[in-house]
């Protein structure tokens, strides 16, 4: 049993639906992440994880498609679900 509440995006309101609206068109998903729906019962903490991410995958000299794979990798180890 999952000790982590994942808000759902049809639950989601106010400044974690304007979130999770953002981390869909960034990332080109149609669905938000779980990482991010873990983080969400606290908008604050959402926020700032979304924008340590944004960071994170868009500076750097590594290349974004590889972070993106390596993210990949690492979830798909981890058995993480999308």
């Amino acid at each position: 049993m999952p000790t982590i509440h994942l808000v759902a995006e049809r639950a989601a309101t106010g400044r974690v639906r304007e979130i999770y609206d953002e981390i869909k068109a960034v990332l080109g998903t149609s669905f938000v992440p779980v990482n991010f729906r873990a983080a969400a019962h606290n908008p604050d903490h959402l926020e700032a994880y979304w924008r340590q991410y944004k960071s994170i995958m868009e500076e750097g000299s590594v290349a974004k498609p590889i972070k993106e794979i390596l993210a990949m990798v690492v979830s798909a180890l981890n058995n993480c679900e999308p």
